[in-house]
């Protein structure tokens, strides 16, 4: 029988929850230093934002593939469990 191969690695994995974090974290520097901003402080926010959206979507992704392949894993154990069962 073949193993159900996962995936995501636990790199990109790793990378999806580091891309969200990251951009929460430069989001709330750049509240928390706002005082007026200018055009180029906005670029910065916009370019923020897509970093939160696009860390968002990539961390919820990799989170259901993840649950998924663990599902998938379970069941191909215990259909070889079942099989060995029967061998014996």
């Amino acid at each position: 029988m073949q193993r159900y191969r996962r995936r995501n690695t636990t790199a990109f994995t790793v990378l999806a929850y580091f891309t969200f974090f990251a951009g929460v974290f430069l989001f709330s520097i750049g509240l928390y230093n706002e005082d007026s901003l200018q055009l180029n402080e906005k670029g910065y926010y916009i370019a923020v934002m897509i970093l939160v959206a696009v860390g968002a979507i990539l961390t919820q992704k990799v989170t259901r593939d993840n649950a998924e392949d663990n599902e998938i894993m379970a069941e191909q154990e215990r259909r070889q469990n079942q099989s060995m069962k029967l061998d014996d």
